[in-house]
């Protein structure tokens, strides 16, 4: 079987780690380069989070510093739900610089798409600072890219303001260039997010797949939602979901355009289902029980790879 080429844009971020650790291990792909980005919290964190990752997991994909800061706006944070270092719950070993690639993410990843024999896929789970930045600066990058899948964008009420998801609000401007870059782009919006969930007696058998089990189960133990919600929600990782197992999900063609100018809907995501000129697919609903059983078994799966 052919993998997939993958590059991953991050924030880590709990569910960050959660979508990383199924993507590196995933039979159907091949992770090709992991670009934190800020997001969640400050690059600083990102950064090392990424790399303690991969040193806890035993991989070795090359990690590309990405942006640390939007490309207009002031940078927000999602401390309070992640912790002050974006990972709280659970101590990952610290990691040297030994897998960073120096360079800039923009002209790394340029390089790395143009020489694949075929067409990547980029995944973003954070901002898309650095997807814009690819874009502005190499344009002709678009014949090699296969899709975008991103987690980001909301269909009705935001998490981040009244209209605004935290991902896309937190580089409008970004978003707007990725959804404009004429690639096709495949979303799984907040509203998926909230929906796709594991019970407690599922996290329960998570914790049981050694060492990566109790990782996650550690981790998301320690997500403190806003709105005080128990169930344990697996943002990150719809949009792997989305890309492996499309058969999970109802898929909606859209057209999508970020919101860059109102007072109290900068950032909004407008997601036009009547609009023939589409550029995206929207994920508009999920069979719960199928994506949960592909999340344990994929975390089943991460455990075995250690072994």
């Amino acid at each position: 079987m052919t993998k997939k080429p993958l590059i991953i844009s991050t924030d880590p971020g709990i569910d960050d780690v959660a979508a990383m650790t199924i993507s590196l291990f995933s039979k159907e792909l091949d992770v090709k380069m992991i670009v934190p980005t800020w997001g969640n919290v400050p690059l600083k964190y990102t950064l090392q989070n990424t790399l303690n990752l991969e040193k806890f997991l035993g991989t070795t994909v090359p990690v590309v510093v990405g942006a640390n800061q939007p490309l207009v706006a002031p940078a927000i944070s999602a401390a309070s739900v992640h912790g002050k270092t974006g990972i709280a719950g659970f101590e990952l070993p610290e990691a040297d610089n030994s897998l960073v690639k120096s360079g800039l993410a923009a002209t790394l990843m340029y390089e790395e798409i143009m020489s694949s024999p075929e067409k990547v896929t980029l995944m973003g789970i954070g901002p898309l600072t650095d997807y814009a930045l690819l874009l502005k600066q190499y344009p002709d990058v678009v014949k090699n890219i296969e899709e975008f899948v991103i987690m980001g964008g909301n269909i009705g009420r935001g998490n981040h303001s009244p209209l605004a998801e935290y991902n896309i609000a937190g580089d409008p401007e970004a978003a707007s260039v990725v959804f404009n870059s004429g690639v096709l782009v495949k979303v799984a919006p907040l509203e998926i997010g909230n929906k796709a969930h594991v019970t407690q007696k599922q996290m329960a058998e998570i914790k049981k797949h050694g060492k990566v089990g109790d990782m996650l189960y550690s981790m998301f133990s320690n997500i403190h939602e806003p709105d005080g919600d128990t169930r344990i929600k697996i943002f990150d990782p719809t949009a792997v979901g989305i890309m492996l197992h499309p058969e999970f999900f109802t898929m909606k063609k859209a057209r999508v355009d970020i919101e860059l100018t109102g007072r109290f809907t900068y950032g909004a995501t407008s997601m036009d289902f009547l609009n023939e000129e589409t550029n995206a697919l929207i994920a508009t609903d999920v069979d719960v029980d199928k994506f949960a059983g592909w999340f344990i078994d994929s975390v089943e799966l991460a455990e075995q790879g250690q072994k």
